[in-house]
């Protein structure tokens, strides 16, 4: 079953490249807490998490606001960071000022951790969409 969704995944994106389409693929890295475990060790994570920041280019689209869950069983909070490509989101994540703080946000709660490529923008024959 991986192997078809992969292989669907796949088509899709050259379906929609050879199709004239100009696109930039972002990276997006989602976070959900699904339990706290541990408030102080997400507090030390807070603290070392803007050191791993430094030298990488992201932004955050969504940190732990308000959510409302639409499928699956609830959880506690989400963030969603936008990053060039994928690349540089392996890049900060795997960065070991990055992972000092990560084994904290780890004993502090349970996560749940995504990368996913996207479209951040596309064109085709100077429409934007």
């Amino acid at each position: 079953m991986k192997a078809a969704i992969s292989s669907f995944n796949r088509k899709v994106t050259a379906e929609i490249t050879w199709r004239g389409f100009d696109i930039r693929m972002s990276a997006y890295v989602v976070f959900i807490r699904e339990k706290t475990n541990n408030i102080e060790e997400l507090g030390i994570y807070a603290s070392k998490a803007p050191v791993g920041l430094a030298g990488h280019s992201l932004k955050p689209l969504a940190m732990y606001g308000t959510h409302e869950v639409i499928e699956g069983p609830d959880v506690e909070g989400v963030a969603v960071l936008e990053f060039p490509n994928m690349e540089e989101a392996k890049a900060w994540y795997y960065s070991p000022a990055y992972q000092d703080a990560l084994q904290h946000r780890l004993k502090g709660g349970i996560y749940r951790g995504v990368m996913v490529e996207g479209l951040s923008k596309f064109e085709t024959d100077g429409c934007k969409i």
